[in-house]
């Protein structure tokens, strides 16, 4: 059960860390602060003391799975807690990022490690506009932000939990198509025309491996991984 055991430290460079390749399957390690926090393609993600949920779970995928795929279960199960606290809806911005009234709000980030994966969520609870990075290619935001009031981050830890449980176990059966339905929904980039792993098209969906659906000038594709730029 995911956060059966949990590792938490007042302060630490990274809780993607704090979790050995040897750890039981589900053990979470949580901070209060980061100071060496990171995202995708090794970006900063700074955050106030106190402000931040800031969780890194050990997972175990069985060996024929996609394990990349995860990054985007997690922000199915993360988009579903954001909505829960919020009664707002959430966008998940395909590969990693949840979005809340425009705004970007939690990032996740997946390594592999000795055949395990580590997942690294973090979500932006607390902070206000003045606590917010400016120098984002999405506009940064929080629950606070959006909803103008303070979040209780341990019982969005808890909730998370149980959504991550939920959603891990129906794709160690079914793979990406468990949580498809709940992807497409939030699916922020449908539609829209996009540059993406340096390809440029329209949006097209999210396909069930996890792969972004374009449509260019030169026919269909998809694209595994890559930088994701929204056009004007």
């Amino acid at each position: 059960m995911i956060g059966h055991e949990r590792i938490h430290v007042a302060e630490c460079e990274s809780t993607q860390l704090l979790l050995k390749p040897d750890a039981p399957e589900g053990t979470i390690a949580t901070t209060d602060h980061q100071t060496a926090g990171r995202g995708r393609l090794g970006r900063r993600w700074v955050e106030p003391p106190g402000s931040s949920l800031l969780l890194s779970v050990l997972l175990r995928p069985p060996d024929a799975s996609r394990p990349q795929e995860l990054s985007l279960v997690a922000a199915v199960a993360t988009a579903q807690a954001v909505e829960a606290a919020t009664a707002l809806p959430a966008q998940i911005k395909w590969p990693n990022d949840v979005l809340l009234a425009g705004t970007k709000v939690a990032g996740i980030l997946a390594e592999l490690r000795a055949g395990a994966v580590v997942l690294g969520i973090g979500v932006n609870v607390n902070q206000t506009e003045a606590q917010l990075p400016l120098d984002t290619r999405t506009a940064a935001g929080s629950l606070r932000t959006a909803t103008g009031r303070q979040h209780d981050r341990e019982q969005l830890l808890r909730d998370l939990l149980g959504r991550l449980a939920a959603a891990y176990e129906g794709w160690r059966e079914q793979g990406l198509a468990a949580v498809h339905a709940e992807l497409a929904a939030r699916d922020l980039l449908r539609g829209k025309s996009v540059v993406a792993g340096g390809k440029a098209g329209r949006a097209a969906g999210i396909d069930t491996s996890g792969r972004l659906m374009l449509e260019t000038d030169s026919g269909a594709t998809v694209v595994e991984s890559g930088e994701i730029l929204l056009e004007p």
